[in-house]
């Protein structure tokens, strides 16, 4: 292509940009951007080379095969939020575990990731390696690499909507996330943290709620939650549902732990903790 025509080609990718931007499409699909090309001149067969040029030079960023996010660079634009682009790269989508956790107070420390809990019906985005599909079920968009946490369509439940800036995003609600924190200790740090994440959560705390949420998950994870609430001084007249729930057998305490430690039948858990291995 000439470099006048380049130019000219380069300078309509831009009104793409400031269209978009003006629309409200700070993640946009190459179907959007194909929608909203006549408008600034830009002819369909041209469109993929612009895109490619955009993000050559660094006013979009490729989150996912045909799908893009405005850049910061884009004067007005203020940076898409990384929960923004969770809820793009997947549907549906509720930031979860570690991120939630954090979100919600419950932990201090930072996490790396950031953890998407979605459905096992949904693709989600792999990064590749030598060729192949990286099995850790990891993916990352620039600086942020995310996790993602596939449930059976039925366990995905206890979300709310909150604002990141100019993004409505999903999250976990508090009860969920400690649920998930007892099923998935390794999602949110150890389960010491998530320990340590009830005892500040105690407070605001529903117990009436995390107990219909653990009864609609599982067995385990419902009685390790039992375990905790009487830990953590419930009145025991709260935990009658989860104590007459029936179970096949003991089960881990720290689902991630090392399989030692005395049984409790109360609760049917083996109480693999430091300082209860071996009691």
């Amino acid at each position: 292509m000439p470099t006048t025509q380049k130019i000219k080609q380069s300078l309509v990718g831009i009104e793409l940009v400031r269209l978009l931007a003006y629309e409200g499409d700070r993640i946009f699909t190459t179907d959007r951007a194909r929608e909203l090309a006549p408008r600034v001149g830009l002819k369909d067969p041209y469109l993929w080379e612009s895109l490619y040029h955009l993000r050559q030079n660094g006013w979009i960023v490729p989150l996912r095969r045909g799908l893009y996010a405005l850049s910061s660079t884009v004067p007005g634009i203020a940076p898409v939020h990384e929960f923004e682009v969770a809820m793009a790269l997947v549907r549906p989508a509720a930031i979860s575990y570690w991120s939630a956790l954090h979100y919600h107070g419950l932990t201090e420390q930072v996490p790396r990731k950031v953890f998407v809990l979605t459905t096992t019906e949904t693709s989600v985005p792999r990064m590749r390696r030598a060729g192949c599909n990286h099995p850790g079920g990891d993916y990352s968009v620039g600086d942020t690499t995310y996790r993602f946490i596939q449930v059976r369509p039925e366990r995905f439940f206890g979300t709310e909507k909150v604002w990141f800036g100019d993004a409505r995003v999903a999250i976990t609600d508090l009860e969920r996330t400690l649920l998930d924190g007892l099923s998935m200790p390794q999602y949110c740090g150890d389960f010491a943290e998530v320990l340590h994440a009830f005892e500040i959560g105690m407070a605001q705390l529903d117990v009436a709620r995390i107990t219909e949420y653990a009864l609609r998950l599982d067995a385990a994870t419902a009685k390790r939650l039992g375990w905790v609430l009487e830990s953590k001084g419930v009145n025991p007249s709260k935990v009658g549902r989860l104590t007459s729930l029936p179970i096949k057998g003991y089960r881990k305490l720290d689902s991630a732990g090392p399989k030692k430690g005395r049984y409790n039948s109360r609760w049917m858990v083996q109480e693999n903790l430091p300082g209860r291995v071996g009691a």
